[in-house]
């Protein structure tokens, strides 16, 4: 194997591993250099295996309610070390799958660490200590992003944890405290509360999913409320101390300080980026606040040669994102003329259930930029569909503008949101307006049919609610 490339990722995450099969397949000679698991943190430690353990959950949930369905469960139980084994099995399964990838297009793998040493030019090293130089025209870093730890709480990885040790505890604690109610929260709240767990979530600002548009944080809450949960919402953490068994913590609520002891405590207050000893300062790669500063067309660092995607460029933290900047990056570096990202148009999805899917604006957001909007919203309960299979949690928000038509956000709580979302991140690619949503006929009974049914809510022209 040569130890010169035309391109070089560094890491073998959702951005490096897209980015290196991309090149190949545009006829780049590219290495892809992983330090750990191909696949990154995405296929082996978040996104697939957490909607394995997702779906558990669901499925064991329905069982608690065999009643509804006419089955009869009695005797059913809980083998939570088997739901975990399936989890690591399909990011197994995954990882070998990507690792087959890359050697389909021909690019190289190298595994090791990798660091910058001058423009142009990685030190790895080997798992068997061995250093090796590598040389490439084009070098792009997509090193990924970590939890965020608490200052004065790290995670002990026994009470205190991240989302890496919440994914494969031996047993379900009998009560859980989750330390931020964003979509890594919400997610593991949800998964435990279902197998059993009595769960708090802590969250500083106002609501539950802050990003998320007001009205669908706010159905979230009734929902969670109504499932058992203790929400505790504009509130601050004071303190967190593990214990031989468990955790204490003191929350400052709008009620006073409140003292929470859970046996289990999950911090989920976002991520930083992989910047450290990569060589950014050897090389002088510009760098802030745990974020490789980037042009965000073409990914271009400050050095010459060099360039970064994915989550250690900032937000949005979110694999999809890190795909499709690997893809851009790429097509640049081949010399084509590739359109850039549009990040107002991203999809946001959050697998607890009900689901949460959004993109483009939130009403909040439209309202402030001084948009005049037109605004449906069409709830499940009303849906055939979600009556049939029991989900009836939950609306499709829509929002366009109310002079010309064109669709400005969509938003979605309920039993399949995340695939729903598609629709309306295709519509706002292409610029769709409320009359083409309208006219596009679909299939009943579905749950999409709740996304024509909310546009035409919002311009007087329902016919189903």
């Amino acid at each position: 194997m040569s130890d010169h490339w035309q391109v070089a990722v560094v890491g073998g995450g959702p951005g490096g591993y897209v980015a290196g099969i991309r090149a190949a397949q545009l006829g780049l000679k590219t290495v892809v250099i992983e330090s750990q698991h191909m696949g990154g943190i995405c296929l082996n430690w978040g996104c697939i295996p957490t909607k394995a353990l997702l779906k558990n959950a669901e499925v064991y949930e329905h069982t608690k309610h065999g009643d509804f369905w006419g089955i009869q469960t009695d005797g059913v139980k809980l083998d939570f070390p088997a739901v975990v084994k399936r989890s690591r099995d399909v990011a197994a399964q995954l990882n070998k799958g990507v690792g087959f990838l890359l050697k389909k297009y021909k690019s190289d793998v190298i595994d090791g660490w990798a660091k910058l040493t001058a423009p142009g030019t990685l030190q790895v090293t080997e798992p068997g200590g061995h250093k090796r130089t590598v040389t490439a025209d084009h070098i792009i870093l997509a090193t990924g992003a970590r939890a965020r730890q608490l200052p004065f709480a790290p995670s002990d990885g026994e009470n205190i944890l991240t989302y890496k040790e919440a994914m494969v505890l031996s047993e379900v604690p009998k009560s859980l405290l989750v330390i931020g109610a964003g979509a890594i929260g919400m997610e593991f709240a949800y998964l435990y509360q279902a197998f059993g767990a009595e769960v708090t979530v802590v969250e500083m600002q106002d609501r539950l999913l802050p990003v998320e548009d007001h009205e669908v944080s706010k159905e979230m809450a009734r929902i969670y409320k109504k499932k058992g949960f203790k929400l505790l919402t504009g509130s601050k953490l004071d303190s967190l101390k593990a214990k031989k068994k468990g955790v204490e913590a003191v929350v400052e609520t709008s009620k006073g300080k409140e003292t929470i002891k859970a046996e289990k405590c999950l911090v989920a207050i976002g991520v930083q980026g992989n910047v450290e000893d990569i060589g950014l300062e050897t090389v002088g790669v510009q760098h802030e606040r745990g974020q490789i500063i980037v042009d965000k067309t073409t990914y271009k660092t400050n050095v010459p040669g060099i360039y970064a995607i994915g989550d250690v460029i900032g937000p949005p933290w979110l694999a999809h994102v890190a795909s499709h900047e690997g893809i851009v990056c790429v097509e640049h570096i081949a010399g084509h003329d590739h359109p850039p990202i549009d990040y107002g148009k991203i999809p946001g999805c959050t697998y607890c259930q009900p689901q949460v899917g959004s993109v483009g604006m939130t009403e909040e957001a439209c309202k402030e930029a001084g948009i005049e909007i037109k605004v449906g919203k069409m709830p499940f309960r009303a849906s055939g569909k979600s009556l049939a299979i029991g989900e009836t949690d939950g609306f499709v928000k829509v929002i366009y503008d109310a002079k010309y038509g064109g669709l400005l956000g969509a938003h979605i709580i309920g039993s399949e949101a995340t695939e729903m979302i598609a629709e309306f991140g295709l519509g706002l690619t292409v610029e769709a307006t409320y009359q083409e949503i309208l006219d596009t006929v679909h299939a009943h009974p579905t749950l999409s049919e709740a996304s024509a049914d909310a546009t035409g809510i919002a311009f007087d022209q329902s016919v189903a609610f």
